[in-house]
């Protein structure tokens, strides 16, 4: 039988990146149950030496135990998510509860933990760097919010909570990917009434790429959906594609999460009640920057009722413009998008068909760049001898201004029916400096329409932000610059792992960066400067409605995270928040509970949601450094936000990185004003 594993193996490709074209499925399980074998002596090793604990042998080791572990789950979970087959899927089932199993025998693993708090009780007579310090503290406190202090059938019953957890939240994803990849909307040319011409070619594209019966089709791709609702003539239409989008996961029959939510609500209910803690989100927040549920909850409240007041505003002026055209019905939820298209080019004359053709995926990628170079010292080599794991994917080495490397940055930016939807940021390697510096193979993931060979890719004013803020978490990964693994780029918490990303969004529609990457995809000319100047202008339009959506959804995340009982309804559940906050009926929130992967595909974001918002609010407050030097690329500035936030990985409380950078702690009062809502 052959035993060669690629997977276990010393890798001689450039810059020992995978090497994909060798790896097969069948690798992946022998090479996850001998990674956690050879994790397992390492920690067998540390916790029987014979040697009183020192940060050497327990805290260092801790950090250098698992590394074949990490290396076969890099490959795994980026391929399981980006490039996906049922082989890969069944895999992901089998060993989603197994990881947990392992992982929790860690944490619950009494004799480890002693060596780990014997060193935390004696932390004052010992001599560490801020950053092995602060290490010291989170490797504790991380095993004591992993039950580490459990004892006897509750230490049982945490560990079934975690393998129990693994498989439902594996679950709940690949039902949401089922239902994006199963759903395909075929359409005639008179179907298309309304759609710019590169919304309709794509739409041919993803026929011919599915094979339908009719020459054009939709999925439920974010950049499928949104422009047919943006633009779509056809109502009824409009309301089947949303229907549809809105009910991801809502499905009876196998791929239903309604009742894997409910468990999953009461599983992560119990055990936060194992570890002392009256709900989830009590339990979620205790590290983060908001400490606590009503810290959080304040910041949304404050930003609730002027969003509500806008929206109402805004909703006015839809219904207007849909008079004035004779329609005889009220503003419905897949009206929205349709009607402030047209608003929004009856007031600042901005047809998004027509803006679109200034923004080339492969021009907007050059503006990031650009960005990082000015900002940073960063440029970007594109590289074709690099393996990657899809013929769409792009290489780049990342050097810096003396031309030593830093980073290796991949690119997936087109939709495929293998890849789940949204867009997020990857690493397939970390930072760390532990044993020589390894520097990270850091991979962005996006949505976009596929290029054909008379038409490139063409981006909304959203699609070009979200660009941007996924590459502000690349950077947060490239540019990492500590010495352990688990203190670097981006494991920081939540609500503050989101301020480098959203910080970068604010360069994206800058005009001087508009006039000099917002090029014509026909003629070459770049943008007018009177176009430029309205999309200043119309920079807070629809704003009520945007903040809403995504509210509403934070509101649902962390109201039933806080809840003593679990749920045992989730969409009644859902119903009852929304109508206690008063959600207007014209808007439903970005994400409906059963397909709401933020929350329950994992505990990245579970009554976090609201992380966003936060990491909003010290973007806004962190940009206006910038513009007070008076300069978009001011030295100073980026070198501080360079040493104290992209670099420093979660070295620091994340409260003194900010105030290193800014000078002094964030003010939150600059949110309303970004927003457009003070």
């Amino acid at each position: 039988m052959d035993t060669h594993n690629p997977l276990l193996e010393t890798w001689s490709t450039p810059f020992a990146l995978p090497p994909f074209e060798t790896i097969e499925s069948t690798h992946f399980l022998p090479a996850f149950e001998a990674a956690m074998r050879e994790h397992d002596a390492e920690i067998w090793v540390i916790v029987h030496n014979s040697q009183a604990p020192d940060y050497a042998n327990t805290i260092d080791a801790l950090e250098r135990a698992g590394q074949t572990l990490n290396k076969v789950g890099g490959v795994f979970w980026n391929l399981a998510s980006t490039d996906s087959n049922e082989d890969l899927r069944a895999i992901e089932r089998d060993v989603s509860p197994l990881l947990a199993r392992h992982y929790t025998a860690i944490s619950l693993n009494a004799e480890l933990f002693a060596r780990v708090a014997t060193l935390y009780q004696n932390r004052a007579s010992l001599t560490m760097s801020d950053e092995q310090a602060r290490l010291l503290e989170l490797t504790y406190k991380s095993f004591v919010r992993t039950g580490a202090l459990l004892r006897g059938a509750d230490r049982a019953r945490y560990a079934e909570i975690a393998e129990k957890l693994a498989s439902l939240e594996a679950q709940f994803a690949q039902n949401v990917l089922a239902d994006e990849s199963s759903f395909v909307m075929e359409l005639d040319e008179a179907d298309l009434a309304g759609l710019p011409a590169d919304v309709k070619a794509a739409a041919a594209q993803t026929a011919a790429e599915r094979k339908t019966t009719k020459a054009f089709a939709l999925t439920l791709s974010r950049s499928s959906v949104e422009p047919y609702l943006s633009h779509g003539e056809r109502r009824d239409l409009r309301e089947d594609l949303f229907k549809a989008w809105i009910a991801r996961g809502a499905h009876p029959g196998t791929t239903d999460n309604r009742p894997l939510i409910v468990e999953i609500l009461a599983l992560r209910q119990e055990r936060s009640q194992l570890l002392g803690y009256a709900t989830f989100a009590d339990y979620k927040l205790e590290p983060t920057m908001a400490g606590a549920p009503q810290a959080a909850l304040d910041l949304l409240d404050s930003v609730w009722r002027p969003a509500r007041a806008k929206a109402s505003e805004e909703c006015a002026g839809l219904q207007a413009v849909a008079d004035l055209q004779g329609a005889n019905f009220k503003i419905a939820a897949h009206d929205w998008r349709f009607y402030a298209e047209k608003l929004r080019r009856e007031r600042y004359d901005l047809d998004q068909g027509a803006l679109s053709a200034y923004f080339q995926l492969d021009r907007m990628i050059d503006a990031a760049f650009y960005c990082a170079e000015r900002l940073f010292g960063l440029r970007f080599l594109a590289r074709d001898d690099l393996p990657t794991y899809h013929p769409d994917v792009r290489g780049y080495e990342v050097v810096d201004r003396k031309g030593g490397h830093v980073a290796i940055f991949l690119g997936d930016y087109y939709a495929r029916s293998s890849k789940r939807s949204g867009a997020w940021m990857s690493n397939f390697r970390g930072q760390k400096k532990l044993d020589g510096d390894v520097r990270p193979i850091v991979v962005n993931v996006m949505n976009f329409p596929k290029p054909s060979p008379d038409r490139p890719t063409l981006l909304t004013l959203t699609e070009i932000t979200t660009l941007f803020h996924e590459f502000g978490h690349a950077l947060h990964g490239m540019l990492s610059d500590v010495v352990y693994p688990s203190m670097s780029g981006t494991a920081t918490p939540t609500d503050f792992v989101e301020f480098p990303s959203q910080l970068y969004e604010h360069w994206a529609l800058r005009p001087e960066i508009l006039q000099r990457f917002a090029l014509h995809s026909e003629t070459g000319a770049p943008i007018p400067s009177k176009m430029i100047d309205r999309i200043m202008e119309a920079r807070h339009f629809n704003q009520g409605f945007a903040t809403v959506e995504f509210c509403a959804s934070a509101y649902v995340d962390f109201l039933i995270h806080s809840r003593t009982k679990a749920a045992d309804d989730i969409e009644a559940t859902e119903r009852d928040i929304l109508q206690e906050i008063a959600m207007p009926q014209e808007i439903v929130p970005r994400h409906g509970a059963p397909h709401f992967s933020h929350i329950f595909s994992s505990e990245s974001y579970a009554a976090g949601y609201y992380s966003y918002l936060w990491s909003e609010a010290l973007d806004a407050d962190g940009f206006a450094a910038f513009e007070e030097a008076g300069d978009l690329f001011d030295p100073a500035v980026a070198k501080r936000l360079h040493d104290y936030v992209y670099a420093a990985g979660n070295r620091r409380d994340p409260k003194d990185a900010y105030a290193l950078f800014r000078g002094r702690p964030p003010r939150f009062d600059a949110l309303l004003r970004k927003k457009g809502l003070a």
